[in-house]
C-alpha cells in the first residue's frame, strides 16, 4: 500500500511513474571509492613571473617555447568540457596557469562558464594584473579568488617571483578584489626554507588584521625543474607551531570532505588559517580533484606523469555523450595516490611541471 501512494503521488501513466524531478545519476568514483567533484582549468601556460619553485628562470627563459595559440583549448572548448564535467558531478571549477590573467579577454570565458549554472566558479591568480581586473572578473560571474604571494618584504618577494615585481602592486589586487566582492579573498603562500620562512609570523599577522584566510603550503616536488629537496620543506607542524606561539591557535573542522587546507582558528576568534600539507600529511584518500591542461590534457593527479588527450575527441567531432564516456572510463581506473607512497618511490619519475596543468 505504502508504495502504491506513492507511485500515485508520483504521478503514473500505464504504470510508469513519471518523477516530477530527474534522478540524480550514481556518482563518479574511481578505484579507491573517491568521486569527480572539482576541476582545475589551464588557461595558459604562460606566466609573467618566474618562481623559483615553479617556473625557475634558468629552464623557463627567453627562449623557451610556449604553446602555440591554436594548440591552445578556445573558450568554447573549454565551456562545452565543463558541461560535460557538470554532468558528471562537477561543483567546482578552478582557472589557474600559468598565470590565467595573461590570457586575452578571459573575462569573456567566466562569462561563458557562470552560464553552465551549479558551479563554484574561483580563480587563482600571482595578482600581477588583479588590480586592473578585478571588478571585470566579478561582473563576469567569477565568485572569489586566490592570490599567490610568498612574502611581504620586496627583497625575499623579488628574490621567489625573479623578475623583481614589487609587494604592494600584489596586495593593491587583493584589496581590489575584496572591494569588488570576490570574497572570501585566500593568500597562498609558498614556504621554502633558506628562502622565505621568516615570514610566515609577519604575513599570518597582516591577513588577520584584514580579514583575509591566510593559507601555507609545503614547498611541494611538482615537475622536474623547482630542485625540490625534502630538506627544503617547512612542515605544516612547524608553521602552526610558529605562529601559534605568539597568536594561539586551535584546530578547525573541514568546510567539506576533501577540502586540501588543515584548517586551524585563532583562539581569539580573529579569524583562521589553513595549511596545506601536501608532502608531510598527504591527503590523497580524499582527492577530488581532475586537472584540464592549456591544451585538452585531463590529468588525474597534480604529480602526475602523464594525461589524456581530451582536445582531439573535441576537434575531431566527438558528441558530448563520447566526451563523457571517456571521462568515465580514465577517472574509473583512476588510482592515484602519489603523495602517500612518495618516500616509498624507488625511482625519480618525471613529473608534469605545476606550470604546465596549474597546481
Amino acid at each position: 500500500m505504502v508504495i502504491a501512494l506513492r507511485r500515485a503521488s508520483a504521478g503514473c501513466d500505464n504504470g510508469r511513474v513519471n518523477h516530477p524531478h530527474p534522478i540524480a545519476a550514481p556518482p563518479l568514483l574511481d578505484t579507491l571509492g573517491r568521486p569527480l567533484r572539482d576541476l582545475r582549468i589551464s588557461v595558459t601556460d604562460r606566466c609573467n613571473f618566474r618562481c623559483v619553485y615553479c617556473m625557475p628562470k634558468e629552464v623557463f627563459g627567453k627562449d623557451y617555447a610556449f604553446l602555440e595559440r591554436k594548440e591552445l583549448l578556445s573558450f568554447e572548448e573549454i565551456t562545452r568540457l565543463a558541461r560535460v564535467f557538470q554532468r558528471l558531478g562537477i561543483e567546482k571549477i578552478r582557472l589557474t596557469g600559468g598565470e590565467p590573467l595573461v590570457r586575452r579577454n578571459l573575462e569573456q570565458l567566466i562569462a561563458m562558464l557562470s552560464q553552465v549554472g551549479g558551479l563554484d566558479l574561483t580563480l587563482t591568480t600571482n595578482g600581477s594584473n588583479l588590480a586592473r581586473k578585478a571588478a571585470a572578473l566579478k561582473a563576469a560571474g567569477l565568485k572569489r579568488i586566490t592570490v599567490s604571494l610568498d612574502a611581504l618584504d620586496d627583497p625575499t618577494f623579488m628574490r621567489m617571483n625573479d623578475v623583481d615585481f614589487p609587494v604592494a602592486k600584489v596586495l593593491e589586487g587583493i584589496d581590489a578584489a575584496a572591494a569588488a566582492g570576490l570574497t572570501p579573498v585566500k593568500i597562498n603562500m609558498v614556504v621554502k626554507r633558506g628562502m622565505n620562512e621568516h615570514g610566515i609570523v609577519p604575513m599570518a599577522r597582516y591577513f588577520r588584521e584584514r580579514g583575509h584566510i591566510l593559507r601555507f603550503i609545503e614547498f611541494m616536488d611538482v615537475g622536474a625543474t623547482n630542485g625540490w629537496r625534502m630538506d627544503d620543506v617547512v612542515t605544516a607542524r612547524e608553521i602552526v607551531e610558529t605562529i601559534g606561539a605568539g597568536m594561539p591557535l586551535e584546530p578547525a573542522d573541514a568546510n567539506y570532505t576533501g577540502e586540501v587546507a588543515e584548517r586551524w582558528r585563532y583562539k581569539d576568534g580573529s579569524g583562521e588559517i589553513g595549511v596545506i600539507a601536501s608532502v608531510t600529511q598527504a591527503f590523497c584518500r580524499d582527492c577530488t580533484r581532475a586537472r584540464i591542461s592549456t591544451e585538452g590534457k585531463l590529468y588525474t593527479c597534480l604529480f602526475a606523469t602523464g594525461g589524456h588527450d581530451l582536445r582531439s575527441l573535441l576537434r575531431d567531432g566527438a558528441s558530448d555523450e563520447a566526451l563523457e564516456a571517456r571521462v568515465r572510463e580514465i577517472w574509473s581506473r583512476r588510482a592515484d595516490r602519489y603523495s602517500e607512497v612518495r618516500s616509498s618511490q624507488s625511482v625519480e619519475v618525471k613529473k608534469i611541471e605545476m606550470s604546465y596543468i596549474g597546481g
